[in-house]
């Protein structure tokens, strides 16, 4: 099932009479900063993944 131009302005629509324009776009701007955190730990944790075996051996020489 895919949804069409139409069907995502309806939904797009009744979100903002639902929660009105204030509210939505202060989700947004939190849903953008947990998603740049998100990407900021994982790739903080890919750096640690990748330098901790060349530090391993560096010690071992």
């Amino acid at each position: 099932m895919r949804l069409g131009i139409t069907e995502i302005l309806l939904i797009l629509v009744l979100a903002l009479v639902i929660f009105g324009g204030s509210k939505l776009s202060g989700v947004g701007k939190a849903l953008g900063q947990s998603i740049r955190e998100f990407k900021k730990e994982v790739g903080g944790k890919e750096e640690e993944a990748t330098s901790a075996p060349a530090e391993a051996k560096e010690e071992s020489k």
